[in-house]
């Protein structure tokens, strides 16, 4: 059948929900992409700083990755499998035993629940539950963990929680570190809470936390914080969940976001980048002692993707083996931080503070608006870029772990001039 070109051109309007979003900021058809390069149907090349909301920390179709994926399924490897033994999940888990868990002394049992995160964190807080015999989960301002209806009632977005129609119970929302900014101690007030048998919170299943929150604005915690919430829920007989989606598989400098912070969380939810290539996948790590699931209890249609076993497999033996690739991100944070440094130097009447921690940076420039219009023009200038936060007023930065140093030189400095455009004329607005 033949379309007309009109039709192939409306479809996306004509048939897609009104729900699509990152669509709206970026109004072109995208065609191709390598590394951390997207290219248009008009061939038009952007850099790219949103990295599949970093799910693609090593960038676009990585050539080793790709090869590992195209040689499996030429071979007519298992695609799909449900939850049961191929040897493509065989090499994964093989991979992620020696790799990642031994060195850092872990011992997680690995459930996959599910393709995304929010399949992670919904299994994190049914086991929880289950284990402990309690209802209440402890999560933390501006958190987010997902927009099903487990997980959006752990997430404090307004937006999102406003899409769920019916109430969004079992959580006690507490405030994040410094989320005062007063000097007070958040860790000693939920202390305090928990302990005063007449506060009106109940006992916690479990208390969940990020310990770098992407969509709530870049807010960073104080591995001192981190450490004191951790005790605070062995104390009260609480599992310690860690939400890594966002912050975890080298984004902030390390594997797991939590390792220079020492803690040793009880379950660790990761997704996004787990399967290296943007494929669909997710896990939920679980302390020996504490999988108690009765076989099928917690379960979904896609838990078998042997396609993303693959590429997570290649991705972690590519990278994670020693101490280089950990080397590399710092160093290019280290890039990042710096020019960010400059941006806000030059324009403090616009940006007002720096964000986030390694590879997981912004700007604040304390508008929505204003940060839509720096995404504006930095995109019609080649660079893809989103925002974060309460009101979306974080310019965040989530470049591939990959892209080259010309290249991120080459996106900051698309920021810097869309910064300066947007600074530029609101002065004259105001003058």
């Amino acid at each position: 059948m033949a379309f007309e070109k009109s039709e192939k051109q409306n479809v996306f309007e004509r048939r897609e929900s009104d729900v699509r979003s990152y669509a709206r900021n970026f109004p072109v058809k995208f065609v191709s992409s390598s590394g951390a390069t997207v290219r248009d149907e008009s061939g038009k090349e952007y850099i790219d700083f949103l990295a599949g909301c970093s799910s693609l920390n090593y960038g676009h179709n990585h050539p080793v990755l790709k090869k590992a994926l195209i040689e499996y399924m030429e071979r007519d490897g298992v695609t799909h499998s449900l939850d049961m033994e191929t040897d493509a999940k065989e090499a994964f888990l093989l991979e992620f035993e020696q790799t990642i868990l031994k060195p850092r002394s872990l011992d997680y049992v690995v459930q996959f629940p599910g393709p995304t995160g929010a399949n992670a964190v919904e299994a994190a807080l049914k086991l929880a539950r289950k284990v402990t015999g309690r209802e209440n989960i402890i999560s933390f301002t501006n958190g987010f963990h997902g927009v099903t209806l487990g997980a959006l009632a752990a997430t404090g977005n307004g937006h999102h929680r406003g899409g769920a129609g019916v109430a969004l119970g079992g959580v006690t929302r507490m405030p994040y570190d410094n989320y005062f900014g007063d000097g007070s101690d958040s860790a000693a007030q939920l202390d305090r809470v928990l302990s005063d048998s007449s506060s009106g919170v109940d006992a916690p299943a479990a208390i969940i936390v990020e310990t770098v929150q992407g969509e709530g604005g870049l807010n960073v915690a104080s591995f001192s914080w981190l450490k004191k919430v951790q005790s605070i829920a062995r104390k009260h007989g609480a599992l310690f969940i860690v939400d890594d989606i966002q912050a975890g598989i080298g984004r902030t400098g390390t594997f797991f976001s939590f390792e220079p912070a020492e803690l040793n969380p009880d379950i660790v939810t990761l997704a996004k980048s787990i399967s290296g290539f943007g494929l669909p996948m997710a896990l939920t790590l679980i302390k020996r002692d504490l999988d108690i699931w009765k076989p099928g209890e917690h379960n979904g249609t896609f838990r078998g993707n042997c396609h993303a076993f693959i590429t997570a497999k290649a991705a972690l033996e590519t990278y994670w083996r020693d101490k280089k690739f950990e080397q590399e991100i710092s160093e290019k944070a280290a890039i990042l931080e710096n020019a960010l440094s400059n941006i806000k130097d030059e324009n403090s009447s616009l940006v007002v503070g720096l964000k986030g921690r390694g590879m997981m940076r912004g700007i604040d420039v304390k508008s929505g608006d204003i940060a839509a219009e720096i995404v504006t023009e930095a995109f019609e200038h080649g660079l893809i870029i989103e925002t974060s936060g309460t009101d979306d007023e974080i310019v965040k930065c989530l470049t591939p772990l990959t892209i080259s140093n010309d290249d991120l030189e080459k996106g900051l400095n698309i920021l810097t001039q869309a910064v300066r455009t947007v600074a530029k004329k609101h002065t004259q607005q105001a003058a």
